[in-house]
């Protein structure tokens, strides 16, 4: 390779030489004396770089393993890494070591929560029960007068000091539980939502029938005291909650919570539905006529599921698909597809005449070829007709397709206040089985739309058919105050209640829906961590393939300085996640709720994004009876697929689990303290050493983790008094090195501060706010799970991130791939800007570039007979500069050094001025660099000519991942750029030509006296926050696909070196292996700039863009999903003459005759 580099080199001479010539031969007069001059010059030239400026790999060489060396001793010292290994060794003898049984453990897991989830559903059963009975001895009463607790009124007075009406002294005491809300657990109250009369006749009785469910929640409860939120949502709108809460109203004072919307409600009350929305887009429906239509159609799509299937037509002189893409066939109602819909629906604008009858015969044709074809919910059928009215009934369509089974229900929805064609709307609902409405304001569409839900219940409610069923994933921020307790990933169980007065039978009345909420992470505790190792998880999927618990799904973006969950957090595919699965054989079995196991190679990324591990997992998976959820883990092999058990006396174990030094996970279960209200302030620590000292022998707890945490706290003992008697020997001590630590798989954590918390430069380290380096929940710390996959006894350095970015950049979301060159610009400039303010409010920037830490990290095992597994990791966490010292003055040869053997330059200097020095780890992280600046950064970005031949020698590999969880910043590129100079006036018109064109509408619609109310200035809101969005399009984020390298060092290239020709320039470098890390030294020359030639190569994402065909193809796709097991979609005894009606609006002629007059004057 030296030979290579000299040729290299020697090449340049000549080729020098040779353009010498050729200007010789050009002709110049009197060139003679230039061209001595010019071949002197190249001759000194050829020399410098074949000579003075030729790196020798032999001194890299040497650097390297000295400075190898030197870390290795340094962090063997302060961690005491080889006494723990002998530790460990020594207790070789006396344990055991087992293989995981993944499919016993899977079974086992499941059998636990099937037995959890069950008890939720029986105290739902309860609550179900003892509100119908509750209905059937209570006698509605249009004059009751009933004082309930209103959640939004109690505990507050008027001006004059009395409590308000329907409030009052209703006690609420902070609760543990209870994420430490102020709640009352010896009684419920309720909630109405601010468009319902909190005193209508049917909300005083509802509630006062429900008073009944008071005892039941308090009993359900005590029954199981891991039961959080119990609820009665009422088909009329109020909302009983158990334990009571203050509901806090949004900021213009309005409660918008309405129980009837909520996911748990809608699929208790109905059974899955297939429903296209067909709507008219004719001239007639201008103005607030269209508004009030799209609201109904958001409104209809709010109704709607994971288990349902819907599409949109709208028809004026033609029929089309507002989604071309869906034509012809019905699309899962999931959050994705339902958002997308809306978005579509806001762009619909009228014209020409509207002939439905076209629209109504493509609707059925849809619904009977899915229905042929065994595709959609194959349950209940509808088509949702939303018009200003209809010259005809329409009869023969109906004959033709829907008569005499009358499968598909038709519900109609008359829009505005002119009733001329009514009599034909009501006709189309009420012989086809469905209900009409007539729908005149904003305010109206809500309890309208909701009326479809009562009519597709009723072969239930006749039926008395009691389904349980079990929601998506969600995020319910509305019962809480404090972000944090808003964003908890949960589900809810649920259950109808009906009316079971046989005076009502036939009419199908539903009371409304009981449930209760199940926190995601409390069901996933019940999946341990340390039975799965260090890289295993647990996971969960919906019958529809959906996440509902997994430690990759990431449902929150930043918006600003706000987390808001994202527009399809809750309908990511298994396939998304484990995209591995690349024939999706893994998801089929799951969704199918097969039990079985299979193995796939996998990428998995570590440091928020940046490293990435190569693993074998092996992915065990079962059904949850009674659920529609199927759960699965996953084993690693090799360390993973092992686990020791080990015995200690309690009194042994107890003594040493007191140290000072010890903590362990907080966020694992030792010990349950949810049951007994007097653990719930115990920490997990505390309860352990309670039940262990026989003061809480009541204390369920894992007695096989409590064991081993026992056994591993003696063995890792004696590293106390090892890195106490190294603190105190204050004289040899290295004040760079600030901690000492190790953690074991049973959650135990150990660590020595050698420095003070007021020169300690990595304060957040290894405390409870610093989530990547501790136990928690989801992962084991980040130092430990790379120690594993590094060879035992071997360190492993590197730099955690400063900041707190992931390379999926869900917080920025501004990909390269939607932005201009000059958008682009302007943002990395605002962004630099920010940046520096902020670093400026934090710390000056002397203490910004010694505030830089490096962990040193590997792991400890245990080897019984031929099987070998984790016991755990130890390190250090040191400042960077513990690192540079001991490496500038290793790369420095003093002047006398002898060079007679030596081909290059000698004495070789990293701080020269000629080179730059790098130390970088095995996936391209700058450690070490002259420009303090560079540590932490990726090579490819400071220098992408040398990042890019190393990859051309095979020395790094390129790995793509893939995120289909990504936020990317809608693209602005259409909008024309001239038009802004003309906005103001283009506002003006348009503002008059709403004016104008809608005025006379307005008055025809309305009458004088209704004029004054508050609805129609309040419905005028929606059109302008359309319009807002409008103007902020290229602020908003959406859902996208992302993909992003990541470089992995292949270790059995030690070392090499290369000349990288820069145009007129050469580039050598030598990069050398550092012995017993995972570190490499990099030597470069530093007088060639190749940036022109290579650029950066960065490691940012790149959204993954389709083409019209392909996104087309994959909105179609239908992906294998289980069906509920249940359908209720007729009954014979179904009353269907209770089929909507609506009062009629007159209009006076002397407002009719101003209208003309005015209309004549505008004109």
């Amino acid at each position: 390779m030296q030979t290579a580099a000299a040729a290299g080199m020697k090449c340049r001479g000549c080729g020098s030489a040779g353009n010498a010539s050729k200007w010789d031969r050009s002709g110049l007069q009197g060139g003679r004396q230039m061209m001595l001059l010019w071949i002197i010059l190249s001759s000194s030239l050829s020399l410098m770089v074949d000579g003075q400026m030729k790196i020798a790999p032999e001194t890299v060489q040497q650097w390297a393993v000295s400075f190898g060396k030197e870390m290795a001793a340094l962090s063997a010292t302060y961690s005491g890494a080889k006494l723990l290994q002998k530790k460990y060794k020594d207790i070789e003898g006396v344990v055991k070591i087992e293989e995981v049984n993944g499919e016993e453990l899977v079974k086992r897991f499941a059998e636990e929560m099937e037995e959890m989830l069950g008890r939720k559903m029986k105290s739902v059963k309860r609550l179900a029960e003892a509100a119908e009975d509750a209905d059937l001895y209570h006698d509605y009463n249009e004059t009751l007068e009933f004082d309930y607790f209103n959640s939004m009124l109690i505990n507050k007075v008027d001006s004059a000091g009395n409590p308000l009406p329907l409030g009052g002294e209703f006690p609420l005491e902070e609760n543990e539980h209870f994420n430490k809300l102020p709640v009352s657990t010896q009684m419920s109250n309720i909630q109405v939502p601010t468009n319902v009369y909190n005193r209508d006749p049917d909300i005083l009785n509802g509630a006062y029938m429900s008073e009944a469910l008071n005892e039941v929640f308090i009993d359900n409860f005590q029954k199981d005291p891991t039961l959080t939120w119990q609820y009665f949502g009422s088909s009329t709108g109020f909302f009983r909650l158990y334990p009571g809460i203050q509901w806090i109203p949004d900021d213009n004072g309005v409660v918008t919570f309405d129980c009837r919307n909520r996911n748990w409600y809608i699929q208790a009350a109905t059974s899955p539905k297939d429903v296209v929305i067909v709507v008219d887009v004719s001239g007639s429906m201008k103005g607030l006529r269209l508004t009030i239509a799209k609201h109904t159609i958001n409104t209809i799509l709010d109704t709607l599921g994971e288990n349902d299937f819907v599409n949109i037509i709208a028809y004026s002189d033609y029929v089309r698909y507002i989604e071309p893409c869906f034509k012809g066939m019905l699309v899962q109602a999931d959050l994705d597809n339902r958002e997308h819909f809306k978005l579509l629906v806001d762009e619909l604008h009228v014209k020409g005449e509207g002939k439905v009858k076209n629209a109504m015969k493509e609707s059925f044709k849809i619904l009977n070829e899915a229905a042929a074809l065994g595709q959609g919910s194959l349950c209940n059928q509808a088509i949702m007709l939303i018009t200003d009215g209809a010259m005809e009934d329409f009869q023969d369509v109906f004959e033709e397709f829907n008569w005499p089974e009358r499968r598909v229900r038709v519900f109609t929805y008359l829009i505005g206040r002119e009733m001329t064609f009514a009599e034909n709307v009501k006709w189309i609902a009420c012989n086809n089985k469905g209900y009409y409405t007539h729908v005149s304001t904003l305010a109206d569409v809500q309890e309208n739309v909701m009326e479809y839900l009562h009519v597709l219940s009723r072969p239930m409610v006749i039926n008395h058919d009691h389904d349980i069923i079990w929601t998506e994933a969600y995020m319910d921020s509305v019962l809480f105050n404090t972000q944090a307790q808003s964003l908890l990933l949960m589900t809810s169980v649920a259950m109808p209640v009906f009316s079971k007065k046989k005076e009502t039978l036939s009419h199908g009345i539903l009371l409304g829906v009981v449930g209760t909420d199940v926190a995601l992470r409390e069901l996933m505790r019940l999946a341990p961590r340390y039975k799965l190792g260090v890289h295993g998880y647990a996971y969960l999927v919906t019958n529809n393939g959906y996440i509902l618990s997994h430690p990759d799904l990431r449902p929150l973006y930043k918006e600003g300085k706000k987390l808001k969950p994202k527009p399809n957090y809750n309908s990511v595919d298994l396939s998304e996640v484990e995209w591995e699965d690349t024939e999706e054989k893994l998801r089929t079995a799951m969704v199918k709720g097969e039990t079985g196991r299979m193995s796939l190679d996998g990428r998995t990324s570590v440091d928020k994004g940046r490293r990435v591990m190569f693993l074998r997992n092996d992915y065990f998976y079962t059904v949850i009876n009674e659920t529609p959820f199927s759960l699965g883990i996953v084993l690693t092999r090799g360390y993973g697929q092992y686990i020791f058990i080990g015995n200690v006396s309690v009194e042994e174990g107890l003594h040493d689990l007191l140290a000072p030094d010890l903590t362990i996970a907080s966020e694992w279960t030792y010990c349950e303290t949810d049951i007994d209200p007097a653990h719930r302030k115990l920490t997990q620590l505390q309860a352990v050493v309670r039940y262990l000292t026989g003061k809480e022998p009541d204390l369920e707890c894992d007695v096989l983790l409590l064991q081993q945490t026992l056994f591993d706290a003696v063995v890792t003992a004696p590293m106390e008094a090892y890195w106490t008697a190294l603190m105190l020997n204050t004289s040899g001590m290295d004040e760079e090195v600030e901690t000492a630590f190790l953690g074991t798989r049973s959650g135990l954590l150990r660590f020595q501060r050698y420095t003070g918390i007021e020169k300690r430069i990595a304060k957040s380290f290894l405390t409870s706010t610093d989530k990547e380096n501790m136990f928690t929940l989801d992962h084991f710390p980040v130092w430990y799970r790379r120690a594993a996959e590094n060879p035992p006894g071997q360190f492993l350095y590197y730099l955690p991130r400063q900041d707190t970015r992931d390379i999926f950049r869900d917080y920025e979301a501004d990909y390269s791939a939607t932005l201009s060159t000059e958008e682009a610009e302007l943002q990395a400039q605002e962004g630099g800007r920010r940046w520096r303010e902020a670093e400026e409010e934090e710390a000056d920037e002397e203490e910004e570039e010694e505030g830089r830490i490096v962990i040193s990290t590997t792991a400890v095992t245990v080897t019984v007979g031929k099987k070998t597994a984790i016991a755990g990791a130890i390190g250090v966490q040191m400042t960077l500069k513990a690192m540079e010292s001991r490496f500038w003055a290793i790369t420095a040869q003093p002047n006398d050094t002898d060079c007679s053997n030596v081909e290059g330059v000698c004495p070789l200097r990293c701080d020269s001025y000629n080179f730059n020095c790098y130390v970088i780890d095995n996936n391209g992280f700058i450690l070490i660099s002259k420009q303090q600046n560079d540590a932490g950064r990726f090579l490819g970005e400071i220098d992408g000519s040398v990042m890019t031949t190393l990859i051309r020698m095979g020395m790094f590999k390129r790995v793509s991942l893939f995120d289909y969880q990504a936020m990317c910043k809608m693209n602005l590129h259409s909008v024309s750029s001239a038009r802004p100079l003309l906005s103001p006036f283009y506002n003006l018109a348009s503002a008059l030509k709403w004016f104008l064109s809608n005025f006379i509408l307005f008055l025809l619609e309305f009458n004088f006296c209704s004029f004054w109310h508050a609805d129609y200035f309040a419905e005028a809101k929606p059109s302008y926050a359309t319009s807002s969005a409008h103007k902020k399009k290229g602020d908003i984020l959406q859902p996208c696909d992302t993909e992003y390298p990541s470089f992995v060092y292949e270790p059995s290239v030690k070392e090499t070196n290369s000349i990288i020709k820069c145009g007129r320039c050469q580039k050598m470098f030598v990069v050398q292996q550092i012995p017993e890390s995972n570190l490499l030294m990099l030597v470069v020359q530093a007088d060639c700039d190749c940036s022109k030639q290579f650029p950066p190569i960065t490691m940012e994402p790149k959204e993954v863009k389709y083409n019209a065909s392909v996104k087309c193809d994959r909105m179609r796709s239908q992906k294998i999903r289980r069906r509920p097991e249940s359908c209720h979609a007729y009954h014979p005894q179904e009353n269907a003459n209770d089929c909507g009606g609506a009062s009629v609006v007159s209009l006076s002629a002397s407002l009719f005759l101003t209208c003309l007059s005015f209309s004549t004057l505008v004109s």
